[in-house]
């Protein structure tokens, strides 16, 4: 199983935040995100989520102590009107109509 950092993020202008979003890729990398999803509360379209998934929660937590002081910054603080990050851990995972093994 993997380790999920789930990101709830309200911003100022999605696609400005976006832009910056997608220059941190190579620090996504270098932090071993595995994979991540972005997600926009369709009738609230400046809530974002982001969901970074991890082999471990050790890198989990590193990466959520990097974004600590990303979020800090004032480019940060211009971008966003709120910023909420836990690690979340995956209960129960279904695929409809897969066959379960044990």
């Amino acid at each position: 199983m993997t380790t999920t950092l789930h990101i709830d993020n309200t911003v100022r202008d999605f696609d400005t935040w976006k832009t910056v979003f997608d220059k941190f890729d190579r620090m996504r990398a270098e932090h071993k995100v595995l994979s991540y999803r972005v997600s926009r509360v369709r009738e609230a379209p400046d809530r974002v989520f982001i969901d970074l998934d991890f082999a471990t929660l050790p890198d989990a937590e590193a990466f959520r102590d990097t974004l600590r002081k990303v979020t800090a910054s004032p480019q940060s603080q211009a971008l966003l009107t709120s910023h909420a990050a836990h690690i979340v851990d995956v209960v129960d995972e279904q695929v409809p109509g897969a066959t379960r093994t044990a």
